[in-house]
């Protein structure tokens, strides 16, 4: 392999950790201050005992995502100097405002962590939430930089050079919001069903019952929320892409010709030199109607543009399917949920927390799929019609090497974290008091 290939790799092979540590640091200060403000207003110990619980995960969460972010800001400068030469000027203010946030949740994580029976109860409670909110806004200002990626905005080009620059109309680019609002979601969807997976095991194996109970509550409620939501936010980031990318799109459902009422693709096998796909369900028009509101609008097929400007559509079309089929099994599951309220001897049957020990890590696996779309479907660009990835990469040899020390790396973090979990579960059910 060349050394943009490992370039790649590293990179996405880093990213698609780091990802996940992220997610979950941003959403467990929510389900810990939820338990709080139970406790604060039962003073039941168990909710007590539960907050204490999940705010070691977050704690544990937190360094492991620091390490693997800090890696990540490195590999930007290692990896890709032509990017970061041409685009630090420009999205350098997310990141900063990124490491504002970081160290606000830092500062508000000591209070709290350390806060227990010292600070006035109502502050200590508050700093948790500082938690939640600053590490939300974290994840939304690193998603408006890669938003800046897709919808390059705030610079004139011009032969060759970048002038002009308004970093502010480059951190408000025209994909920001509707990336960091997906992406929020998502890891409020992905979270949640994964903390009530484990959850909802320990209940399936009556272990510390009544604990647990009301931990797959907290999560399942938001969880379930925010996976009726997802699907709007879908809709919203659909149409834009639609606009802004309509490559993208193509790619996404692998249409190789242009079409008035475009037919929506459900599953299917791509096989790009014949221009086909197979084995698909196809709803007239549909595509037409979710992209632009028109039954009858005109979708842009892949023939349509240059060929050395397709992204990889086979990868980007399976990733694309597995995401949106996650989606609506999550969603589904929480209806289940919803339907459990009233039907409570659905709770008493095994099967029913099975269902949501299998859902446990499917949220993410739906957001690895999703960011696959993003950053697959955006190539062979690194900056949407602005600079190739090839044209970014760093011209030194030896990026295998790099490649697999992060490899081990990450191996190393992510079996330090699942055994920190595994310990921290563990203790929970042989301390139930």
């Amino acid at each position: 392999m060349e050394n943009l290939d490992y370039a790649r790799l590293q990179m996405a092979f880093t990213l698609g950790f780091h990802i996940i540590f992220a997610c979950i640091g941003m959403v467990m200060p929510f389900f810990m201050v939820v338990s709080h403000y139970k406790y604060l207003k039962t003073r039941n110990p168990v909710y007590k005992k539960l907050t204490k619980s999940w705010l070691k995960g977050v704690a544990i969460f937190f360094v492991t995502g620091a390490v693997s972010g800090t890696a990540l800001s490195f590999e930007l400068g290692m990896l890709w100097p032509e990017f970061m030469k041409h685009a630090g000027p420009i999205i350098g203010m997310p990141f900063s405002l990124e490491g504002a946030a970081f160290f606000v949740e830092a500062i508000a994580l000591g209070f709290y962590l350390y806060g227990w029976d010292k600070l006035p109860e109502k502050f200590h409670w508050f700093t948790g939430v500082i938690i939640g909110i600053s590490g939300v806004a974290s994840g939304i200002l690193v998603v408006s930089a890669n938003g800046w990626m897709n919808a390059p905005s705030g610079f004139d080009y011009i032969n060759g050079e970048f002038t002009n620059i308004d970093p502010v109309k480059a951190f408000l680019n025209p994909a920001w919001f509707t990336q960091a609002l997906h992406m929020t979601l998502a890891a409020f969807v992905a979270t949640s069903f994964g903390v009530a997976g484990i959850h909802a095991y320990q209940i399936y194996k009556n272990r510390n019952v009544d604990l647990h109970l009301k931990a797959f509550k907290i999560t399942i409620i938001i969880g379930t929320v925010a996976a009726f939501l997802q699907p709007i936010s879908g809709d919203i980031s659909a149409k834009d892409v639609a606009v802004r990318q309509p490559v993208k799109l193509a790619a996404l459902e692998a249409h190789f010709e242009t079409k008035k009422g475009a037919p929506l693709y459900i599953g299917g096998i791509v096989d790009v030199e014949k221009q086909t796909v197979t084995h698909k369900i196809a709803i007239p028009k549909a595509l037409s109607f979710l992209a632009f509101g028109d039954f009858n609008a005109e979708v842009k097929g892949l023939n349509d543009f240059p060929k050395e400007e397709h992204p990889p559509v086979a990868i980007v079309h399976y990733a694309f399917q597995i995401m949106v089929g996650l989606g609506v099994a999550l969603m589904l599951a929480g209806i289940v949920y919803l339907v459990s309220l009233k039907k409570k001897n659905w709770q008493k049957n095994k099967y029913y927390w099975l269902l949501f020990v299998v859902m446990a890590p499917l949220g993410f696996v739906a957001i690895e799929a999703g960011w696959v779309v993003t950053e697959v479907g955006r190539q062979p660009w690194i900056i949407h019609q602005i600079m190739l990835t090839k044209d970014a990469v760093t011209p030194m040899p030896g990026m295998k090497y790099s490649f697999f020390f992060y490899l081990f790396l990450y191996t190393l973090l992510a079996i330090t974290v699942t055994w920190l979990m595994h310990r921290q579960i563990k203790s929970l059910n042989q301390n139930p008091n």
